[in-house]
């Protein structure tokens, strides 16, 4: 086993977060080195599918909206940087019946709360009733007692291009990079000062190591011999899918349809989100929903996607609500989603070992974040100010019970 030289920062795992915090660590001018068992971007974890939700009001909590007004910037920044096209304005919409609890990500009555964090950070939306969303979105088939909020500048991020991305400024800008080697242990050396990291064919050592592995922290907590905080974490399936949006094309189209949340009914499972088409060369209305039921692991996860899965999903979600689409299912893929109890972030330093910070559990609503916490991530490893605020994602308030 070879040793390398010493580094300020060690990020394990160079999907959503690891690359957005190792892209933000080369910019600080730290001698940074990122490892993944894998060559990100892929679509083995969580942070592929050609598209991802962004939006400025944060229904899940407030905690969150000044990370995706960072992430927006640094997204327009990469951009320029490197000529590639990585987020798109299309608009957003969430929708659900009136007067019902109409629960997402955990949190009930989600537009409403959605509504009430634009107006507390002044973020530009319209509220619409049905005849307004039926006036301004006739794709949506509606039952006619909705109420929907609209905000001009969500739209979608392209995740693969944004991980490309911020992976290659990191390298331009000095940052080391090993894919395709499996970390093995994280473990102190001398008085703590030192965090050793072992994978399959090296060691390495450095001041701070971020643990960023996605859907693999639990497995990564359990080498650790941390079960109190592997029992934090569960990993589920979930199922993405492209509908042919043939006659109907431009309507789907980008500046025609915006991406949207939509709740038709009490329950988690009464709900689906979706995008505008990402490829003019194969328009298609891409949805999904989420399932917390069933836990699975990185080994263990049905990769592939069944055709009666897409075709579930025309019957129960697609086919009464968007009654021009006619159910050609032109792919479909699976991810993985790393949840919380609460569906919050995980950001905080692993007990016993405060050299290594744990930052992981996206819970479904995480890339829009993801480079604006890479910017906090940076500078709180590198021990400096931040005007964002990492503290309520610490793991502390999983163990507080709640009050009787």
């Amino acid at each position: 086993m070879t040793s390398s030289s010493h580094h300020d920062v060690i990020v394990i795992g160079l999907g959503a977060l690891g690359a957005a915090t190792l892209h933000q660590l080369s910019q600080r001018g730290a001698r940074v080195l990122g490892i993944d068992q894998f060559a990100p971007p892929h679509e083995l974890g969580s942070s592929h599918g050609d598209s991802r939700i962004t939006r400025l009001a944060i229904g899940e909590g407030d905690e969150c909206v000044p990370f995706v007004q960072r992430s927006h910037a640094i997204w327009r920044e990469l951009e320029a940087r490197t000529g590639r096209s990585l987020m798109t304005t299309t608009g957003g919409l969430v929708l659900a019946p009136q007067g019902r609890v109409a629960e997402h990500h955990g949190k009930p009555d989600f537009v409403r709360r959605t509504i009430a964090c634009a107006e507390r950070f002044g973020i530009a939306h319209e509220v619409l009733d049905a005849a307004g969303i039926r006036a301004r979105f006739p794709q949506f088939q509606l039952q006619g007692d909705e109420i929907g909020y609209h905000e001009r500048e969500a739209g979608f991020v392209r995740p693969e291009a944004a991980i490309e991305a911020q992976l290659a400024v990191a390298r331009a800008s000095g940052a080391q990079v090993r894919t395709g080697e499996k970390v093995l242990a994280v473990e102190p050396v001398g008085n703590g000062d030192t965090v050793r990291v072992r994978t399959e064919t090296a060691s390495f050592e450095a001041g701070r190591v971020v643990v960023a592995a996605g859907a693999w922290l639990p497995e990564f907590l359990g080498r650790q011999a941390r079960a109190d905080w592997q029992r934090d974490f569960s990993v589920h399936r979930q199922v993405m899918h492209w509908f042919d949006t043939g006659a109907a094309a431009a309507d789907f189209a980008p500046g025609r349809f915006p991406v949207f949340i939509w709740m038709f009914g009490d329950g988690p499972e009464d709900y689906m989100y979706g995008f505008p088409s990402s490829d003019p060369a194969q328009p298609a209305l891409k949805v999904a929903t989420e399932q917390y039921v069933e836990a699975t692991t990185p080994d263990d996860i049905d990769r592939s996607v069944r055709p009666e899965e897409s075709a579930a999903m025309f019957r129960e979600r697609v086919a009464g609500r968007f009654p021009r689409i006619e159910g050609r299912a032109l792919k479909a893929r699976a991810c993985m989603y790393t949840v919380t109890p609460d569906r919050r972030f995980v950001i905080d330093a692993l007990d016993g070992l405060p050299g290594v910070l744990v930052v992981s559990a996206c819970s479904g609503h995480g890339f829009k974040h993801s480079a604006g916490l890479g910017d906090a991530i940076a500078d709180h490893v590198l021990g400096r100010a931040s005007t964002l605020d990492l503290s309520p994602f610490a793991r502390r308030r999983l163990l507080e019970k709640p009050d009787a």
